[in-house]
């Protein structure tokens, strides 16, 4: 055979396979209706099992675990179909459903806000981005704002999530599973790193600097440029440039932004010190309460799912099934188990979508925890 005529029959396969699959997954709903009606759980675990082994035997050598990852896939896709014609409203639909109702059509303008750290801190920088007159409170640690936005002390906090070039924050990851809030906005700012010290300080009078461990790492090319200076970790890079201001040493600077110079009677010994010129942080804005601002077109959720081979591949398979983005796969061992993990993902998607809503049916049957965070849009 030629070419043509082994396209004209790979034409003729596919036309009925495509019927034979609209036959199978109509079927796999009246198999659902069924289990409805008869009150039978949908997943059968068993029979699935005894399908794939059934397949694995009857395909030829060559093609067999080709054959068990297709119908692992086609298992999944039947699943998703039968939620979307039998499903009904989740619980998860109509939180969402009602946020969406009750949040007003603007993102406040002003409102109590919590960072970490101190005037001059970029928390506070990307509040003042977000927010036109926040009323800020600081306090010494993340786990203190999350804390301060679950107690209600606080109606919004500012925690940094991820950087461009550090990567994600990983104690922030950890705190998220243990607090209860919302994602409601997140933002983006640059990160310019600048070497401050007092006024009359030369950088060759240096032998300490001072800053938070996400900042000197993203300055690792200056730092090692002063080998004989020690560097010295500390809770916040304003938290930095005040100790500078306070101390009475002259020979410490710190490694903080360029709006502490003013705020502490700095001076710049060396301006954007950062490795990578494209150097931005994101900031996540978190609520107690649910707030679904008009245009929401990000979601962010953690789930831990069994631990078995294929639970993680059967959440993203519905992923790809409903056409929906991942922007972002973040992975954290629980402490109380050993080897396993918290999965944190970033959806691209909007909030309005029909596979949006199926999707949040469908994901918590796949999981042991599953938490929805928020649906936000974001800031740049």
């Amino acid at each position: 055979m030629d070419l043509k005529e082994l396209r004209l029959q790979m034409d003729s396969i596919d036309q009925e396979l495509v019927r034979l699959f609209a036959q199978r997954m109509d079927t796999a709903v009246q198999i659902a209706e069924y289990k409805r009606k008869n009150q039978l759980p949908v997943m059968d675990v068993i029979r699935e099992r005894e399908k794939l082994q059934s397949i694995y035997t009857m395909t030829p050598d060559a093609y067999k675990e080709y054959a068990v990852s297709l119908y692992s896939l086609l298992f999944e896709l039947s699943r998703s179909n039968q939620h979307r014609v039998l499903g009904g409203r989740t619980a998860i639909a109509q939180q969402i459903e009602e946020a969406i109702a009750h949040t007003p059509p603007l993102f406040p303008v002003e409102a109590t806000v919590a960072c970490q750290g101190v005037e001059g801190a970029y928390s506070q920088i990307a509040c003042d981005k977000l927010f036109r007159m926040p009323n800020l409170l600081y306090f010494s640690s993340f786990d203190a704002v999350f804390s301060a936005v679950e107690k209600g002390l606080c109606r919004y906090g500012l925690i940094p999530l991820e950087n461009s070039t550090a990567g994600s924050v990983n104690m922030v990851y950890d705190l998220m599973r243990k607090h209860n809030f919302r994602i409601v906005r997140s933002v983006r700012i640059k990160i310019d790193h600048n070497l401050l010290a007092k006024p009359g300080t030369e950088l060759s009078q240096i032998r300490e600097i001072y800053s938070h461990e996400q900042a000197i790492s993203q300055c690792t090319e200056f730092l090692r440029s002063m080998p004989n200076v020690k560097v010295t970790c500390c809770e916040n890079t304003a938290m930095a440039a005040q100790m500078v201001a306070e101390s009475d040493r002259k020979d410490v600077a710190a490694l903080s932004s360029r709006s502490c110079i003013e705020l502490y009677g700095l001076k710049c010994l060396a301006s954007s010190v950062q490795d990578q010129g494209n150097n931005f942080t994101r900031f996540i804005c978190i609520s107690k309460d649910l707030e679904i601002y008009p245009g929401a077109n990000c979601t962010s959720l953690m789930m831990i799912v069994p631990h078995r081979p294929g639970s993680l591949y059967k959440v993203l398979s519905r992923f790809y099934a409903l056409g929906i983005n991942l922007n972002k796969l973040e992975s954290r061992p629980i402490p109380e188990r050993n080897f396993e993990f918290m999965f944190y993902f970033d959806l691209d998607t909007s909030v309005y979508s029909p596979q949006f809503i199926q999707l949040m049916g469908e994901l918590p049957e796949l999981s042991e925890e599953f938490s929805y965070l928020g649906s936000y849009s974001e800031v740049i």
